[in-house]
């Protein structure tokens, strides 16, 4: 059966909410995808992200806002405007579906490193914020305690 998913305004379309067998989940607001728009150059590296990161791990990692459709304001974010922009939830111990802060009992630094790793060695990739300064390269933002931020670039310098 064709799976069709839903597009915006500016022909982005929503990450697919529940994938068979893929290396992510869904969260954020609004739910269900609403909050999930994303560039094609962004879609694009949570796919291929995904399948390395189920290359090294069965766990799976937990994919937050992107962009609403249409792009424009997204509170309370001053970013995630234009679908280059994501938020994922560092790995528990416990594979639960669950956010956990990185300086919580649950918190798996070594896995969210080797994930933020994964997407740090993107070309795309500009930043990562993170409060978890042992993870090297990234730039602490206030409130990312549980999620770090991805954002990208298109074209060239």
């Amino acid at each position: 059966m064709l799976e069709v998913h839903p597009k915006d305004s500016r022909g982005y379309f929503m990450l697919p909410q529940t994938p068979e067998d893929a290396g992510y989940y869904v969260y954020g607001t609004p739910d269900q995808g609403g909050g999930q728009y994303a560039h094609p150059v962004m879609m694009t590296l949570l796919l291929f992200i995904e399948r390395e990161w189920q290359a090294i791990d069965r766990r799976k990692f937990g994919v937050g806002n992107i962009s609403l459709p249409g792009g424009g304001k997204f509170k309370p974010h001053d970013s995630h405007k234009d679908g280059l922009q994501v938020d994922v939830r560092p790995l528990r111990k416990d594979g639960a579906h669950v956010p956990v802060k990185y300086f919580q009992e649950g918190y798996d630094r070594g896995a969210t490193e080797r994930l933020i790793g994964l997407f740090q060695a993107h070309p795309a990739v500009i930043k990562v914020y993170f409060n978890d300064l042992s993870i090297p390269g990234v730039q602490p933002l206030k409130d990312h305690d549980n999620h770090f931020h991805v954002a990208l670039r298109v074209g060239t310098a």
